[in-house]
């Protein structure tokens, strides 16, 4: 029976009714759906809108329902969404009375019920499972404060930092990701139940029950508004595809640095994979395939701007098909988090190969002349071009960082200044060495072991909130 019968004398063709249908992605809204009906149903009995009795027979079928779960469901895509299905199990059940349950209440706000009650839960679930990669991330930071690592700009070599410092922007750009879908959170967490069609109801209704039973903060103004808006889905989704950002950052520098020319780390065999062909090869297929799935929450965000674009006010059926995307971008990125946690968790560090990296290729150039300016008084960019020499001549001569003493430091410096500098032989072998490097840099921020153990501390606070 088609529960709409009256405005129309026929149906629509099986194409066409398939074509409509969003039933196969509405499986996602089942829960939400029945305590959006048992919520407005609570409220019509208490509001002495519809007969006690049969708003209870209702709450029972509901009740029954929710226990039989979403496979007691006709899914047939005739009804053209998982509403109408409930309520033609309802109808099945209780028989006609069962319509009072749609009394002062539309499709239209009770899509966008359902959609904001399903958005706040997987917001709540992505952030407990961020908030676990962030632990994950800082218990392995307190294990590497002294494990000296190479930081890089351009991907050339720049200074000397340790790899609890690395993890620890890690951390932080998560935290921000964290804070981000905490900040959306509000935006979702708004009632447009009551809102009906467009222009609310006649009958009573009272808006701030439901809004309490549902468990929203708040209830809409505007109940065009209410029927119309998206941009709670889009900001949302634009939280993943920036989640998604991070975590596909974090993929693409194990890729490099799992090589043989880096041999920085190396993947878990739980993570990893070989060639078809080759059998000495260790691929980081699943840090590949994360870094390429990372872009699949941009695509859906394009998608869902265009269509909630150019419509007009209020609802139209466009607003249908943002739905799917919602959920993609959330299962896909939802998927490549706990992929990237455990690929992280799970990698094992070549010390001995990031220390001999971090002290190579001149990367303590920068401390050399810090040592300039600190102990000579020398203008920056005087030192700055000094130990630009200075590497460009033992580059030249096939000599290293090891090599470099204060009487290499004199020569240059009387070539590019005039004068010998004298900053003596200890000075110069303290500024060279990546370990003293890397403990000079206490300022708040910094990779100093006792920096980073107050940058753990802050983000072990924010955890714990």
């Amino acid at each position: 029976m088609d529960l709409r019968a009256g405005r129309f004398d026929g149906q629509m063709t099986d194409d066409a009714a398939a074509f409509s249908s969003s039933i196969e992605f509405d499986k996602r809204l089942f829960d939400a759906d029945i305590k959006c009906n048992r919520a407005h149903t609570t409220m019509l009995i208490e509001q002495e809108i519809i007969p006690e009795e049969s708003g209870n027979k209702i709450l029972e079928a509901l009740d029954k329902l929710e226990n039989e779960g979403i496979e007691a469901l006709d899914l047939n895509p005739s009804f053209e969404d998982i509403h109408m299905a409930l309520e033609d199990y309802v109808t099945k059940q209780i028989g006609k009375e069962a319509g009072f349950m749609h009394t002062g209440k539309s499709r239209n706000d009770q899509v966008c019920t359902d959609v904001r009650l399903t958005l706040k839960w997987e917001i709540e679930n992505t952030i407990a499972n961020i908030k676990a990669f962030i632990e994950t991330i800082v218990e392995m930071a307190k294990e590497n404060t002294d494990t000296l690592f190479i930081a890089y700009t351009h991907l050339q070599h720049a200074q000397p930092t340790t790899f609890a410092h690395h993890l620890m922007a890690y951390a932080n750009e998560l935290r921000r990701d964290c804070e981000r879908f905490m900040d959306t959170y509000k935006r979702v967490d708004m009632n447009p139940l009551g809102s009906a069609a467009l222009t609310t109801t006649g009958f009573p209704i009272n808006r701030q029950r439901t809004t309490e039973l549902l468990g929203f903060s708040n209830v809409m103004d505007n109940s065009i508004d209410g029927v119309s808006s998206r941009d709670f889905a889009a900001e949302t989704v634009f939280d993943y595809a920036m989640l998604s950002t991070t975590l596909g950052k974090i993929s693409d520098e194990i890729v490099i640095w799992s090589t043989y020319e880096f041999r920085m780390v190396e993947c878990s065999n739980q993570y990893s994979s070989t060639s078809s062909i080759m059998p000495q090869k260790k691929n980081p297929d699943i840090a590949e395939l994360a870094r390429g799935k990372s872009t699949i929450a941009y695509g859906e965000l394009m998608t869902i701007l265009s269509m909630i674009k150019g419509i007009p006010h209020s609802y139209n059926r466009d607003l249908q098909e943002v739905s799917p995307h919602v959920w993609n971008a959330i299962d896909n990125t939802n998927d490549i988090l706990r992929i990237v946690h455990g690929m992280l968790a799970t990698l094992t560090v070549n010390k001995d190969r990031t220390e001999e990296l971090a002290g190579a290729n001149f990367a303590t150039a920068t401390e050399l002349a810090d040592v300039m300016v600190r102990e000579k008084n020398l203008p920056f960019r005087t030192a700055h071009q000094i130990v630009g020499r200075i590497v460009s001549d033992a580059i030249s001569e096939g000599i290293n960082t090891k090599d470099i003493d204060d009487d290499y430091v004199d020569r240059v410096a009387v070539e590019v200044t005039g004068e010998k500098l004298g900053l003596g032989e200890e000075s110069v072998k303290r500024a060279l060495d990546p370990l003293l490097n890397v403990k000079s840099r206490i300022v708040k921020g910094g990779c100093a072991p006792e920096a980073v153990m107050d940058s753990i501390e802050i983000m072990e606070s924010f955890l714990k909130e």
